[in-house]
């Protein structure tokens, strides 16, 4: 009966947005970490060599087992799961049905087994949700180019070659049996025509199925940018935006606590524009997610000081998602040239900054992988078991994996408290107990060193110091500094981090002057103050 009332406890503190014990709480995503799942490498449950939608039920607890008086669960509130229905390539964005499960990862009755599972443990579930284009094999295109009809209309034709490029100069005119056909990513995958009510249509009603029948808490909505063409004007479009914000306010329809997560993968300036316009409730930060991983790269604050302060004048108060690197990108642990301690930076960057936070799968123990596509999305490794790393009991994973997998591996990382993976572990507690780490403002802090990236994030209900050495090197030439703040007398505890932090003293302002909370900074160390009124 405890463990039943415990898990619902933690149903509605997770689910639900935040009650009236804060002032102008933000919407229920910024309580969430999210984790980026590829279900074809995360777990294999039945021994093909593929990973499949009850691999993912099987490794739940992994994620978070639902009970929050536990360390051992990684502790992510949130999953994102890249393309599960039928597709005739391996990475699911080329879609033939949406509607249906993708076979080699299981059927719809596994899927809604998965949202119960997920819930249960009070864990959000979101998917991607293609609806730039399908595949030239789903029957809508197959019909279009025979020119049936009803479905003509549904891509983009030409009798001729329009002779144009594409945003980065690539072909996006293929030739069909005489005529061109519109593909901004390749010819594999025709782009739909909004154009045609109809289309529109279908794809509100595939989204409707998804959040009615297959129980999701929302989307992630690939190349939003790119889904209206105004001529030769191919992204970012007035069109495109206005298409959004009309699919946002649908799926809100049909489910108010819906979240539409949108991949607008350009500068921070137009990707707000999107978020601004209502066409997604969240957007990924690309700029940022730069400046995280070259401030973890270079150990300096620099970039991050700099472009955190940019974005933060874009967005209101942690109105976008934040994130390392993605599955379309080299991976954060080949980026940083296999440094452990710079992943720990990364690390404390992404989990202790305003934004909502997503991880893809593996970054936690420190994968590795560049690209071609499927080398940076490879088979998770889940311990040192010889070409198989425990993702499979097949001896052919469905991708090779990577070298280190005997080293870097779930098994190896779980009992270590000094392993990356418990860093992560520790981090996401952190942010999941403190509501000023989820929902506080962030108010820079001047450190007087490149070396040192200082900030508070500032709630109604609590304040924290968040300070981060990001050098090889201990730091004592170092003194913080905040002309002015809201601050009065406090008193100071370390939350994370070792050592005991000297007093504060707030001047006449509210802010504070020359503050050296410990005499010396350990190299890659974050240390996380609360401060907390007196009286």
């Amino acid at each position: 009966m405890k463990k039943l009332l415990l898990l619902s406890v933690l149903l509605l503190l997770c689910v639900a947005p935040l009650s009236a014990q804060t002032t102008e709480a933000l919407p229920w995503w910024n309580d969430r970490v999210f984790y980026e799942i590829f279900v074809r490498s995360f777990y294999d449950s039945d021994g093909d060599g593929i990973g499949d939608l009850q691999g993912v039920i099987e490794k739940l607890d992994y994620l978070n087992d639902g009970d929050p008086t536990t360390t051992t669960d990684l502790g992510v509130t949130g999953i994102w799961l890249m393309p599960v229905t039928q597709s005739p390539s391996y990475h699911g964005y080329d879609v033939i049905d949406y509607r249906t499960i993708e076979e080699d990862y299981g059927t719809n009755e596994d899927f809604r087994a998965l949202m119960a599972a997920a819930h249960e443990r009070g864990i959000a579930v979101i998917v991607d949700f293609v609806a730039n284009h399908t595949s030239v094999q789903h029957p809508w295109f197959v019909a279009s180019a025979n020119n049936d009809p009803q479905y003509a209309g549904w891509y983009i034709w030409r009798p001729f070659d329009p002779n144009y490029n594409g945003p980065w100069n690539q072909e996006v005119w293929h030739p069909m049996n005489g005529r061109w056909y519109y593909g901004v990513f390749w010819s594999g995958m025709p782009d739909l025509n909004y154009g045609t009510q109809a289309v529109t249509d279908e794809i509100y009603d595939a989204a409707r199925f998804w959040l009615e029948d297959m129980g999701v808490d929302g989307f992630r909505v690939d190349a939003l940018r790119h889904l209206v063409e105004e001529g030769r004007t191919q992204a970012d479009t007035e069109s495109s935006i206005a298409w959004g914000r009309d699919f946002n306010d649908y799926i809100t329809s049909v489910n108010p606590d819906s979240l539409m997560v949108g991949e607008v993968w350009t500068s921070r300036y137009i990707a707000s524009n999107f978020y601004e316009a209502g066409s997604a409730d969240l957007v990924f930060e690309f700029d940022l997610a730069t400046a995280l991983v070259d401030s973890a790269s270079a150990g300096t604050g620099t970039a991050i000081s700099s472009m955190q302060g940019m974005v933060n004048d874009l967005y209101p108060n942690g109105q976008y998602a934040a994130f390392l690197t993605n599955h379309d990108q080299n991976r954060v642990m080949s980026e940083l040239r296999g440094n452990v301690d710079a992943a720990r930076v990364a690390a404390a960057l992404l989990l202790t900054n305003p934004g909502v936070p997503f991880l893809y799968y593996g970054e936690e123990i420190g994968m590795q992988g560049v690209k071609p596509d499927e080398r940076i999305r490879t088979p998770m490794q889940w311990d040192a078991t010889r070409s198989t790393a425990g993702f499979t009991t097949d001896d052919h994973p469905w991708q090779p994996l990577q070298n280190d997998y005997e080293e870097v591996n779930v098994a190896a990382q779980t009992g270590d408290p000094a392993s990356l993976l418990s860093t992560y572990r520790d981090l996401i507690r952190l942010r999941n107990e403190h509501v000023a780490l989820r929902q506080g403002e962030y108010i820079a802090v001047d450190s007087g060193s490149r070396a040192v990236y200082a900030f508070l994030r500032q709630h109604a209900d609590e304040t924290v110091l968040v300070v981060i050495n990001l050098s090889d090197d201990p730091v004592t030439d170092y003194a913080l500094s905040l002309r002015r703040g809201t601050l009065g007398e406090v008193e100071d505890e370390v939350i994370f981090g070792e050592g005991d932090a000297a007093a504060l003293i707030a001047n006449a302002e509210g802010g504070f002057d020359s503050y050296v909370p410990l005499p010396e900074l350990a190299p890659y160390s974050t240390i996380v103050i609360r401060l907390t009124p007196v009286g």
